[in-house]
């Protein structure tokens, strides 16, 4: 439970404004090293940014080619940090580079940046990478495109098939380090008096009810809303997010968009980094949890940000050039199985260059120099060096008050589920569970939720029906729904579906998993019907605002037949 009050009477050291990994990882850092620290996000935990990443745990290659060193340098020294401490969600994958002659680059230039990137990681536990002939890019991958083929680059970086989980995990380890942690609580004012921010006042969705926090002359407050840095930024000048965006812009965000499709004639078996032939503009075609995720687009974007989804014209641009690399696929409209589109928090940098050549690299910007000595903004940060901004943040508030900064122990501290293949608890619960649950599931829970996959699993024991698949050919059980409600602090139907799982993106938009989902709660968790009608028609509403391609909404068989579900008492 939620107790207001008790928020009000604390003296916070650091509030972050902005649940996504940034503001997780920030929250996670501070309260590690003893500070007080009140993290609140408006919507749920990463459901931001961070849900809308192509999921890649990597060291920024293509930043070479704007000679960002230090950026590539540190992702690759960040990538191998999550590596051993979150093994349950960062995972190395195997890169493809297939290199054309008509491409903006040689094989000779790529090689030459394939050394650099080793260089760079010198310290890694990865494989270097291998230069592969056009003979031999040609025997591994038949199905690829040869005309005009020079060869491929191979190499390792890392994927976070379920990054908004590893979001939640930070949240989590900052909680259990004494943080309190708000989603679905907006921040609607900050009180200013002089050159400090002394309050904050936020509605409190869950409870219906807005409560104001008092900040104590050295606290210092954190601005990690990514996308909606600006807004926030709004409502300290008291003047609206359209007054700071015409005068003072922080954030000029980019679009990315992504479309999941079920395997296909020709899919890799590995990741392919591509240039697309149309423009040059590089993608991933990426094997994810039994399907393929295609993606990011790159275009600047001034519009909306709720809500927001792919564009026909982006769906049909990253079908098209996946069809050109892999003429087998054949790829149409019909075979997307899933959109998602956000905005890249990047730097504000006016007209005339290009998006792809904006700096992905973060910016602490100190607002001192505005007039405001204890709030800091993060412009940009991106899902790989998340662990890096919390020790950044940390830090700078340390600073602020002419403190000597603790180490951080982020560095070697693992998250909470970090678990092993070899784990001895493995097997034990391999043994003890083997009746209760078939195998298939039990190693879905272990990748998904790692060594926490012990409490989802004690819920099946004490309930049996838990057990129930919620989706016929998927691993996910009912134990995970309640979980989720009981320990993981979901709110909502579209939590369980789109970041506590990833159902939403494999089964149906979500809504086949409704029905079960929904038994489960008002079994085991006290919903209602009336309550769990309008969290569907909510489902609904949010997957036809952001997910479900317009052209699909259009046209007479929509994938979304399961907002007629009717609760069951």
């Amino acid at each position: 439970m939620r107790d207001l009050q008790a928020l009000q009477r604390r003296d916070y050291d650091l509030i972050v404004i902005g649940g996504g990994i940034n503001g997780a990882a920030t929250a996670r850092d501070a309260a590690l090293r003893g500070l007080s620290v009140l993290l609140i996000e408006k919507g749920d935990f990463a459901s931001g940014t961070t849900s809308w990443s192509t999921r890649l745990i990597h060291g920024g290659l293509r930043y070479l080619e704007y000679f960002e060193f230090h950026l590539v340098r540190g992702s690759l020294r960040e990538r191998e940090i999550l590596l051993r401490t979150a093994p349950h969600l960062a995972k190395p994958i195997q890169m493809t580079i297939p290199i054309y002659k008509q491409g903006s680059r040689s094989y000779w230039e790529i090689q030459a940046g394939m050394i650099l990137y080793d260089l760079l990681s010198y310290d890694k536990s990865l494989p270097n990478h291998r230069m592969l002939s056009a003979r031999k890019l040609r025997q591994l991958f038949r199905s690829l495109d040869a005309e005009q083929s020079c060869g491929a680059a191979q190499y390792y970086d890392g994927q976070a098939a379920y990054a908004e989980r590893l979001c939640l995990e930070i949240v989590l380890d900052a909680q259990v380090a004494g943080a309190d942690v708000l989603n679905y609580a907006t921040v609607t004012a900050l009180g200013r008096v002089g050159d400090r921010i002394t309050a904050l006042t936020a509605h409190d969705q869950i409870a219906d009810e807005s409560f104001t926090v008092t900040l104590s002359e050295t606290a210092v407050v954190v601005n990690t809303s990514g996308p909606w840095v600006d807004q926030v930024l709004g409502l300290e000048q008291g003047q609206g997010a359209e007054a700071v965006l015409g005068r003072d812009r922080k954030i000029g965000g980019t679009k990315g968009s992504h479309i999941i499709v079920d395997p296909f004639p020709g899919a890799p078996s590995a990741a392919l980094y591509i240039e697309a032939k149309s423009d040059g503009r590089p993608y991933f075609i990426t094997p994810w949890l039994g399907q393929y995720l295609i993606g990011t687009t790159d275009l600047k974007y001034d519009g909306p940000l709720d809500p927001l989804k792919a564009s026909n014209d982006e769906v049909d641009y990253l079908l098209r050039e996946t069809n050109q690399v892999i003429p087998t696929a054949r790829l149409t409209r019909a075979d997307v199985r899933f959109t998602y589109s956000g905005i890249r928090p990047l730097p504000y940098v006016g007209e005339g260059k290009k998006a792809g050549s904006i700096s992905r690299d973060h910016i602490l910007y100190d607002h001192g120099k505005d007039g405001v000595v204890n709030l800091v903004s993060l412009i940009g940060g991106k899902l790989t060096t998340h662990r890096q901004v919390g020790e950044e943040m940390t830090n700078w508030a340390f600073q602020k008050w002419g403190k000597t900064a603790p180490p951080s122990p982020t560095r070697d501290r693992a998250l909470p589920g970090c678990i092993w293949p070899d784990d001895p608890r493995r097997a034990e619960a391999a043994a003890h569970y083997r009746t209760l649950v078939p195998a298939s599931v039990l190693e879905h829970l272990f990748q998904m939720y790692g060594a926490r996959a012990l409490e989802v699993l004690a819920l099946v024991e004490d309930a049996p029906d838990l057990a129930t698949p919620i989706v016929p050919g998927l691993p996910d059980i009912q134990a995970q729904a309640v979980y989720a409600i009981q320990a993981e602090m979901a709110h909502t139907l579209l939590d369980i579906t789109r970041r506590r799982t990833t159902l939403a993106m494999q089964a149906n938009y979500g809504h086949d998993a409704l029905p079960s989902i929904v038994a489960a709660l008002q079994t085991h968790c006290g919903w209602t019907t009336a309550q769990s009608e309008i969290q569907i028609a909510q489902h609904q509403a949010f997957m036809e605002a952001n997910c479900i391609p317009d052209y699909a909404l259009d046209t007479p068989a929509v994938p979304s037949q399961a907002v007629g579900v009717v609760a069951s008492g």
